[in-house]
């Protein structure tokens, strides 16, 4: 228990110290929706905390692109691997929203501090923002017809934002871009005007941006595999040599991104702005 103490502590400390240090570049805006993203972070290892302590609490919940859980799913690897990286910002009551990467048991969708209830596909809203969490690993008729209706019944107020594991595109070596999973749900994304998707299982940073309708759509691949990025026309930018996290506010209409590093430096930032959402008639 001391042992357990003294780590805690020690985050703090840690937490305390580097918040000072990082740089946010965002408007701050009182009736904006603020979220953090991480994927394929569920090791338990030093890496993990480290990137955990640069998470400050300067967004209100966080989304998961699955992964989350490596090598086992008892209570104490909940513990290792989610509750002890994350105590400061579950202590102040931030909310995890998680997507099942390959690596998951799928019964993580009944972890209360996973927020699935239960499902392994589901909606959430929260202010001017929609979001559909996907289950890339099954994406079977039952799934895509649930998709065209959450899609179809949002309407073309609210912000459209997708998530779940596996990329559409990506210049990851080790995995690329899911073809088939793409020739199934991007057609959608572009008829129902989705603004922006994040995916993980790759493991480096990349954004893509595309001659489409479903154009400049930042992707965080979370923890990093060196030298794994491969150069493609699709990079908008790219980061393979450390481990990162992302962090979005959407104020009005615009989105503004920053991703930083586990060292806390920018790796990449911008602003995504509501007039992607029309209609394209140029292909990629």
């Amino acid at each position: 228990m001391r042992k357990r103490l003294i780590l805690i502590l020690s985050l703090v400390s840690a937490f305390l110290l580097i918040a000072r240090a990082v740089e946010f570049k965002f408007p701050l805006k009182s009736d904006s929706v603020r979220f953090a993203i991480i994927g394929d972070m569920g090791t338990g290892e030093a890496p993990q905390y480290e990137v955990a302590q640069r998470m400050i609490n300067a967004f209100d919940f966080v989304i998961m692109l699955g992964d989350n859980i490596y090598g086992g799913s008892s209570p104490k690897d909940f513990e290792k691997k989610f509750e002890v990286p994350y105590k400061l910002l579950l202590d102040a009551g931030v909310k995890f929203y998680a997507s099942l990467g390959n690596h998951d048991n799928p019964n993580e969708r009944f972890y209360k501090l996973f927020n699935m209830n239960g499902a392994n596909y589901y909606t959430f809203k929260k202010g001017s923002v929609r979001f559909f969490v996907l289950d890339s690993n099954y994406m079977d008729s039952k799934q895509l017809d649930w998709l065209e209706k959450q899609l179809q019944d949002a309407g073309k107020k609210d912000w459209k934002i997708c998530y779940f594991h596996h990329p559409l595109y990506s210049s990851g070596k080790t995995h690329g871009s899911s073809i088939e999973l793409r020739s199934l749900i991007e057609p959608m994304f572009i008829k129902y005007g989705v603004d922006a998707v994040f995916s993980g299982h790759d493991h480096v940073y990349e954004r893509v941006h595309l001659k489409k309708a479903l154009t400049t759509s930042p992707k965080l691949f979370w923890p990093v595999a060196e030298g794994d990025l491969a150069k493609t026309g699709i990079t908008e930018k790219g980061f393979d040599t450390d481990r990162t996290f992302m962090l979005v506010e959407v104020a009005g209409d615009e989105m503004y991104f920053q991703t930083l590093s586990r060292a806390g430096n920018e790796v990449d930032s911008g602003v995504l702005r509501w007039s992607v959402r029309l209609p394209a008639a140029a292909t990629e």
